[in-house]
């Protein structure tokens, strides 16, 4: 199992491997996106050419019963009750003024005549599909195909009027499978007016939505709207299935070509990120690692208390890496041990002498995640103090809130670096996830405010109060206050008045090197503002 879990590490560990997994998921997902983006698009585009053909479908349904009503409100008002010539020219007449009337009739209880007596005619035994007030309607009445045969029947009184097949034809083109229906009964029964038989009702109906297009897996069913609640009218159509438009054959190879150049930069990244950890690796044997120190004042006396130890790589060619680079890689990589050992050697053996003869200066060095989450700290740092002869109340540790990743543990080893008389200082508070409630039951000596929150101070920023409330917390909790960050003499005094005593930043000096602070310190003096050495 070991092995396997080493060979399969190795593989996430090869520049090519990765690049090429990047390049492979990059491209199944941006395929799938279009894929999908395609398919809504074809769903949208269904759906609106439903929506506008239901549309142009009621509004000539509309005019084409309107009509029929019209012809047979003509006939019903014409004197003339009986089967002569004189009837059947009317009601040729009616079919020659209107353009939807196919076929109109005359019927008694003796006789049937039409403006077409050579033909079968109208199918007038049955009784009526729909009847109302004032007009009865007669649906499909033929299955025949011939277009010329009535389809469509209303009737007032001894009336009959019919429209054509070919006329409901040419209101509207219904696709293959596609279907006009009239239901009635409340939704349990469906007459087919145009088209082919459909199965009915659906899955739902009446569905629940109030929208008029209603969508399944296989058909498009829009509902028109009517006024008679006895009826429905109802257009199904069958979905037009996955069909794939053109211009998704044109995203795939954009796809792919992009799958390619994410792989590359993915294959650059980890080539650069190997690079960079073996040039760490190397930085950390030949020296090229150095240790800084931003002096920490006090804001009334401006006297220097002591210093941040402040890690840097400078490279051969005097270059600068930043922090913000390297730490975390060294964290990610293990490499953080070694590099927080080596600062704690670095300043005993630069600034061991300097502690000595001044027992009230401190030196605070940072601590990763890993370092509090383990008690190996406290055995370097005790076989440290003993070799240097420094106390152990002037190495302070600071710890951010990202790195309290186990309360309670952190908790255990902090109070053991505490009682052997180490302060313990909270970095960057206000910026991660501390609570109140987990900070007074922390070993914490002092907060650190971090720059942002000091640069707000005097402004009209969101976060201009936020400082004023950590330092009132503080000192509720009978913790000390180090404001980092101060650039200018108003944010000094702003931060003196709220009773904060210490603080750090280019208004008192940049960080230092080793001999910069110890000639700060013997002569007693604050340094100018010009940076000497290098940025904190």
């Amino acid at each position: 199992m070991t092995v396997a879990r080493e060979t399969l590490r190795s593989w996430f560990y090869r520049p090519w491997f990765l690049a090429m997994l990047a390049a492979v998921l990059s491209a199944t997902l941006m395929m799938a996106g279009s894929y999908f983006v395609a398919i809504h698009q074809v769903e949208q585009n269904e759906s609106w050419e439903m929506n506008a053909q239901g549309e142009r479908f009621l509004a000539r349904l509309e005019q084409l019963f309107g009509q029929l009503r019209e012809s047979l409100d003509d006939l019903e008002a014409q004197p003339l009750r009986s089967c002569d010539d004189d009837m059947i020219a009317t009601l040729q007449q009616v079919t020659f003024n209107y353009r939807f009337v196919y076929e109109a009739a005359y019927m008694d209880a003796s006789r049937i005549c039409s403006n077409r007596p050579r033909q079968e005619g109208l199918s007038l035994i049955r009784p009526p599909d729909i009847k109302g007030p004032t007009y009865s309607y007669w649906l499909n009445t033929t299955t025949e195909p011939d277009e010329n045969r009535a389809a469509l029947m209303l009737g007032r009184g001894n009336f009959r009027v019919a429209t054509s097949r070919g006329h409901l034809t040419d209101m509207v083109d219904l696709s293959p499978g596609s279907s006009l229906l009239v239901v009635l009964d409340h939704g349990t029964r469906a007459i087919p007016v145009l088209g082919v038989s459909q199965a009915w009702p659906p899955s739902q109906w009446p569905p629940k939505t109030r929208d008029a297009l209603q969508v399944t897996q296989t058909r498009l069913i829009y509902r028109m709207p009517t006024d008679n609640p006895e009826y429905q009218l109802v257009l199904i159509s069958p979905r037009s299935g996955t069909h794939i438009p053109p211009v998704w054959w044109w995203l795939l190879p954009a796809c792919l070509l992009l799958a390619l150049c994410v792989g590359f930069l993915v294959f650059l990244l980890v080539r650069q990120r190997q690079s960079l950890d073996a040039e760490l690796t190397g930085a950390i044997r030949r020296g090229e690692l150095q240790v800084l120190y931003q002096p920490i004042f006090d804001l009334d006396s401006r006297n220097c208390v002591g210093a941040e130890a402040l890690l840097r790589w400078r490279r051969p060619d005097g270059t600068l890496t930043s922090p913000d680079l390297f730490i975390p890689m060294a964290e990610n990589t293990g490499q953080i041990r070694q590099m927080t050992d080596f600062v704690l050697q670095r300043l005993l053996e630069q600034l061991g002498q300097l502690l000595r003869a001044n027992p009230q200066l401190y030196i605070s060095v940072n601590l990763a995640a890993c370092d509090v989450m383990i008690p190996r700290i406290g055995q370097v740092m005790a076989r440290l103090l003993t070799l240097h002869r420094v106390a152990a109340k002037q190495i302070a540790f600071e710890v951010t809130e990202r790195g309290l990743i186990d309360v309670v543990v952190a908790r255990e080893n902090l109070q053991a670096l505490r009682d052997v008389g180490h302060q313990v200082l909270i970095d960057d508070f206000g910026t991660g996830y501390c609570s109140l409630a987990y900070l007074q039951t922390l070993p914490v000596d002092c907060l650190k405010i971090d720059k942002a929150f000091i640069d707000a101070l005097g402004h009209d920023a969101a976060s201009s109060g936020v400082a004023p409330h950590i330092i009132h917390m503080a000192q509720s909790l009978h913790l000390k206050v180090i404001a980092e960050g101060i650039e200018h003499e108003a944010q000094a005094a702003l931060l003196s008045s709220e009773g904060v005593r210490f603080g750090q930043g280019w208004l008192f000096a940049h960080a230092l090197s080793a001999v910069q602070f110890i000639e700060l310190i013997t002569r007693g003096r604050r340094l100018a503002g010009r940076r000497l050495d290098d940025e904190a």
